[in-house]
């Protein structure tokens, strides 16, 4: 069946693209042909942020993925956003380019998280959000018997001195940037696929995807490893902007709070949702970060009232009252004349 099928004889159609989403992939193209441009207009102050920001977006893309189209609710992803920066770290260390050990390492930490999947994924809903965060906090305590980490006093990315401060700033930037186009575009296009709706199957009632021939484990270890991959990229593209890798400070539970915050904001399940909330927790941190604990408290008590009053986050309630979405991921059967039935994802 194509992406928009037509029943002629009694005016049904099922649809996957709309008005509303072309224009909005073909602005997005836009969008990022002139952030590539950006390093030649913009500070060093405002690059950083936006390098922030980019990471900011994957982080949240990620765990919406696995959380908000899988149902794999994870307290634990620091674990990825960690050892994304130690083996950025080992690898330099060894000689390799400080920018090419950013997704060699990204690459290492997707790997380690194959075999992990194996057990991690036996566990089920509070089960699994506890493991996870324990094996982060396993982690962290080997990478502190490292020799070249220091234990907590860790150490620095030293091998980017190399590089001109411009030069390596810009660079960062452009990588970055490239990472999160990449990641959001392979997420988009995993979504949209079989696999895509297998696992929002196994999301809505693992039993009866089961039922029906869905390959369960499977498809978890896809979307358990994807995750680990982009979240590992993020660790490394932050510890190449901080330049100073420190184990307490990377493998700390915040990073997850921050990717639970983006998504319940923006909306979760949304792919929308997770660009949304990643943009709204820039500003927030940008405007009111140097604020300290009530920064924090402020964080934590705005994530509670939407969980309350807004369950669906942002975009949620804006495809709720409008039908409107801009990257949709399911599919929206149209009945003849003004109803429809809204789209199901």
């Amino acid at each position: 069946m194509t992406p928009n099928t037509s029943f002629a004889s009694n005016g049904i159609s099922i649809e996957r693209w709309t008005k509303s989403s072309r224009l909005a992939l073909a602005s997005m193209a836009a969008v990022l042909a002139l952030l590539i441009l950006a390093p030649a207009v913009l500070g060093a102050g405002a690059i950083d942020r936006m390098t922030a920001l980019f990471i900011y977006v994957i982080l949240a893309a990620m765990w919406n993925a696995l959380a908000g189209f899988g149902g794999l609710v994870s307290v634990g992803q620091q674990l990825f956003f960690g050892l994304g920066a130690y083996f950025t770290i080992r690898l330099a260390d060894a000689g390799l380019d400080p920018f090419v050990s950013v997704f060699a390492a990204a690459i290492v930490t997707g790997a380690l998280s194959i075999p992990l999947s194996l057990f991690m994924l036996r566990l089920k809903g509070g089960e699994f959000a506890i493991g996870m965060w324990v094996m982060a906090e396993l982690a962290h305590l080997l990478v502190n018997l490292d020799r070249l980490i220091q234990g907590e006093t860790g150490t620095s990315l030293i091998s980017l001195n190399v590089y001109d401060s411009s030069m390596r700033r810009a660079t960062i930037y452009w990588l970055a940037l490239t990472a999160m186009a990449a990641l959001l575009g392979a997420l988009f296009i995993l979504m949209r696929s079989r696999a895509g709706a297998a696992m929002q199957a196994i999301r809505d009632n693992e039993e009866a995807a089961t039922s029906v021939g869905v390959r369960v484990t499977a498809t978890k270890r896809l979307l358990f490893v994807l995750a680990a991959f982009g979240i590992a990229v993020a660790g490394g593209l932050w510890l190449a902007t901080a330049t100073t890798f420190q184990p307490k400070t990377y493998f700390s539970v915040q990073w997850t709070a921050y990717m639970i915050f983006m998504v319940l904001v923006g909306g979760i399940g949304k792919f929308e949702g997770a660009i949304l909330g990643a943009i709204l927790f820039f500003v927030i941190e940008t405007f009111f970060g140097a604020a300290g604990v009530w920064y924090l408290i402020g964080l934590g008590a705005t994530a509670l009232i939407f969980s309350l009053y807004l369950p669906r986050g942002l975009w949620g309630e804006v495809e709720r009252r409008f039908d409107f979405q801009l990257l949709p991921v399911g599919y929206r059967l149209k009945l003849p004349g003004p109803t429809k039935i809204q789209w199901k994802e």
